[in-house]
């Protein structure tokens, strides 16, 4: 118990727990807002065709869920990525002057973004993405074969370079923080969870295999992306694949 307790984990929960009688006058750091969407105006824009996901009994999706880390090396079709990335964060709705999106989010603040290494698209070059979210569209980073240098990132987990495409979320920790102070990180975390369990119960729904990643070299994978640690940085991975029969 004494280990447990010295660990920087137990500290941060120790150190941010709400109680009564301080909660109202307890100080929160002063942390200037980030946009709710982040955009790269000058990347290379491609469209997503409408997602399509089939009705299916949420008990069978359930019942079937399982991490998958050995996909065939057949492509995934575009409209199943666009399906993949609607159940994680497609907009949904529109609320009190928010737009709500598929998954919760602390204040609707939205602080993950979705970053993709693509290997084997229909319709995609291979290479870096990001999801422009309000607009629907995938922006292209850059193009090549990455997906071995993710997977050394993360670990050396080869499975990753093999994968179909590996979805990559990131934490813009000012979004969130800059209402929540220390306690938003909890629901940083919360976010990125509740947005793998949509797109890996959509995946289950979609016939393809999936494994989420957490273990990663954070400078390594940072850089991959050209993301700064700091402001914004990568908390979690989900490769997605055509299941071996």
């Amino acid at each position: 118990m004494p280990d447990l307790k010295k660990t920087l984990g137990a500290k941060y929960l120790e150190q941010t727990k709400f109680d009564r009688e301080t909660l109202s006058s307890r100080p929160g750091p002063k942390i200037a807002p980030a946009p709710l969407y982040k955009v790269y105006q000058d990347a290379q824009r491609v469209d997503l065709p409408k997602p399509v996901l089939a009705e299916s009994d949420l008990g069978v999706l359930l019942q079937g869920r399982r991490s998958v880390r050995n996909f065939r090396r057949e492509p995934i079709s575009l409209e199943q990525l666009s399906s993949l990335l609607w159940a994680g964060q497609g907009l949904s709705a529109q609320a009190m002057g928010h737009e709500l999106r598929t998954s919760p989010s602390a204040g609707a603040l939205y602080p993950i973004e979705t970053y993709l290494n693509v290997n084997r698209v229909a319709g995609l070059k291979p290479g870096l993405y990001h999801l422009n979210v309000q607009d629907f569209i995938l922006e292209l980073l850059e193009e090549g074969d990455l997906g071995p240098y993710l997977a050394r990132a993360a670990l050396g987990q080869q499975f990753m370079a093999r994968a179909a495409v590996t979805l990559c979320w990131s934490a813009v920790l000012r979004r969130n923080m800059a209402k929540y102070g220390h306690r938003g990180l909890r629901y940083v975390f919360l976010d990125a969870g509740h947005i793998c369990q949509n797109v890996v119960l959509a995946a289950e729904a979609l016939g393809l295999a999936q494994c989420p990643v957490g273990a990663f070299f954070d400078e390594d994978a940072n850089t991959l992306f050209r993301l700064d640690g700091q402001e914004e940085s990568l908390i979690y991975f989900l490769s997605v694949g055509v299941k071996r029969n």
